[in-house]
């Protein structure tokens, strides 16, 4: 990871702020932190970071509140939601005010510095059984009879697309759809295929641009 990435903390709870400054401060620039919705939104106006890691719950409005009003303004600036709560109800939320991912407070610091890197890479992020909140919400969100390049795909390559672009590894795509993979494999390079494009970046941005994760 860049120690250039520029990287701003919301949180409410000073404890936690000044942990995670500790642990990320040597692979990232940490440019700022805050407490408060007003002050989260004005600071990170002002000093424009590549990636804000941002609580959900929290006093005057709640994370969300924050994300919707600098996405306003600043719309490259890209969120993280960093969070006690795992219940769908936050995760989908969040996500459709426009987080590129969501992890919660269990995560390992090296887990949480991959997120930080891939969701300013323009990537989409999610703790496992997170991910699968997101898949089931977003499932049906462009008909395939809409989208001209998403008719190309078969059913199940349309399943692999959304996983790989949640940011599961093969693996796990495997595990979640009871195939080998190698099958997985194969499917992604048809996608790939299909969609002209380079690799498993390009196809996550592919998905995030049609609101399909």
């Amino acid at each position: 990871m860049s120690p250039d990435l520029r990287v701003f903390i919301v949180d409410d709870h000073h404890l936690f702020r000044a942990g995670v400054r500790a642990e990320l401060e040597d692979v990232v620039d940490i440019v700022g932190e805050a407490s408060e919705v007003d002050a989260a939104i004005d600071m990170i106006r002002e000093r424009e970071p590549d990636v804000v890691l941002l609580d959900v719950h929290m006093p005057g409005g709640g994370g969300r509140m924050v994300l919707e009003a600098v996405s306003q303004t600043h719309p490259d600036i890209r969120f993280l939601a960093l969070s006690v709560s795992d219940s769908p109800e936050d995760v989908i939320a969040v996500v459709r005010s426009g987080a590129r991912g969501y992890v919660t407070k269990t995560v390992e610091t090296t887990e949480l510095a991959a997120a930080i890197a891939a969701v300013a890479r323009g990537d989409a992020v999610f703790s496992p059984r997170l991910a699968g909140f997101v898949l089931d919400a977003f499932a049906d969100a462009i008909p395939a009879d809409l989208d001209p390049e998403l008719d190309q795909l078969s059913p199940r390559e349309r399943e692999v697309l959304r996983l790989i672009a949640l940011g599961h590894s093969y693996k796990e795509c495997a595990a979640r759809l009871d195939i080998s993979a190698k099958t997985i494999e194969r499917h992604v390079s048809s996608v790939l295929r299909k969609l002209q494009l380079s690799n498993r970046h390009e196809l996550a941005r592919w998905a995030a641009d049609r609101r399909i994760v």
